[in-house]
């Protein structure tokens, strides 16, 4: 069986967390991992810019097959929504741009996928990261999310050793078509 190389994706405007595994039927391998950081002094256009170019830099550096990104979720605050889903933007931008499949998780799938319970505290997400990748020490954090969302769409997105989801959406704990 060959292996699946993929890049998750932790979208954020000042760090955007990108993480590379690859899965050899059930077995996960750490292939690497770091954030794409933008200046807060440069415009925004600049910042989205940064990110686009540092994702496609790292997909011509460790050439993914697939790409799961984690959803916005709604803040409290509509700003900062706002520049997250523009940031989210620039990343599946890059995405696309380099033709990549790309599959969408929520922070509760990837919760789900990676400890076994959607409400996970971050620590708890970052430790089985740890552990499903034999990690000799923690990532950064948006390294460590981007991870934990690679890990999801290697489980298909429903946990571990689940059906793969691609083109599918989730209702009430079913597979839609």
């Amino acid at each position: 069986m060959s292996a699946l190389r993929i890049l998750g994706i932790d979208p954020g405007l000042r760090a955007t967390g990108f993480g590379v595994i690859e899965r050899h039927g059930s077995h996960l391998v750490y292939v690497a991992s770091g954030c794409i950081k933008s200046n807060d002094k440069q415009s925004l256009p600049e910042r989205i810019r940064t990110l686009f170019v540092g994702i496609g830099e790292v997909i011509a550096i460790y050439g993914p097959d697939q790409a799961a990104v984690e959803k916005v979720f709604v803040n409290v605050n509509p700003h900062s929504t706002l520049l997250l889903g523009q940031a989210r933007g620039a990343a599946l931008s890059a995405l696309a741009h380099a033709g990549l499949p790309v599959a969408e998780y929520t922070a509760l799938q990837v919760k789900q996928a990676v400890v076994g319970q959607g409400k996970a505290a971050k620590e708890q997400v970052q430790h089985m990261v740890i552990r499903l990748l034999e990690l000799p020490g923690p990532p950064a954090a948006d390294a460590a999310d981007a991870l934990a969302c690679a890990i999801c769409h290697a489980h298909g997105g429903q946990g571990l050793g689940a059906m793969a989801t691609a083109g599918y959406r989730i209702r009430g704990g079913r597979l839609i078509g």
